[in-house]
């Protein structure tokens, strides 16, 4: 985990507030504590690379679905793409995005919110090249035209079936630096 007490307690209350506005329907499959995780509870899940299912718009408002590979580091979700990619283009004119990260009935976290850009130029952009080296042993700098991209998010819900399964995976998975 990387986050901070003060971005843990960030992501509790956008958790916390997403759910209690969420559709009466959705609250009656995602039910509060049963089948949701706390925020550092997800964080604990959300380690290392995990594919994103991540939604953007064309210019006429078809929706896109793509895979990219989403890193949550620091509360908020990472990921890279082409410069040229249509997703890249569709997020420069709408920054507007909503990724999905599933794994099968057991674990979903939905997110809504904005992408935001990240140039060298930005304050966090060193630490988010030394987490995603440290992950790849390479930079996706040097796999050519790439950009980075952080969602900040505006809505947030998670969904564990059986929480104290998908809690348990915790302790079996490696963590960064582990083999």
């Amino acid at each position: 985990m990387y986050e901070t007490p003060d971005e843990l307690e960030r992501l509790q209350r956008l958790l916390d507030t997403s759910l209690a506005g969420a559709t009466e329907h959705l609250r009656s499959i995602v039910t509060e504590d049963e089948r949701t995780l706390t925020a550092e509870q997800m964080c604990g899940v959300l380690t290392g690379m995990r594919t994103l299912s991540l939604a953007t718009v064309t210019a006429s408002g078809e929706p896109r679905v793509s895979g990219v590979d989403g890193h949550f580091w620091h509360a908020r979700w990472l990921f890279t793409t082409g410069a040229g990619s249509a997703k890249a283009r569709h997020l420069r004119a709408r920054p507007m995005v909503s990724a999905a990260h599933i794994v099968g009935d057991d674990l979903g976290i939905y997110t809504h919110g904005r992408a935001e850009f990240l140039e060298p130029d930005h304050p966090d952009f060193e630490a988010i090249e030394a987490h995603l080296v440290g992950h790849y042993g390479s930079s996706p700098s040097s796999w050519g035209d790439v950009v980075y991209l952080r969602v900040q998010p505006n809505w947030m819900v998670s969904y564990a079936f059986d929480k104290a399964a998908v809690l348990a995976g915790i302790s079996e998975r490696p963590q960064p630096g582990e083999q």
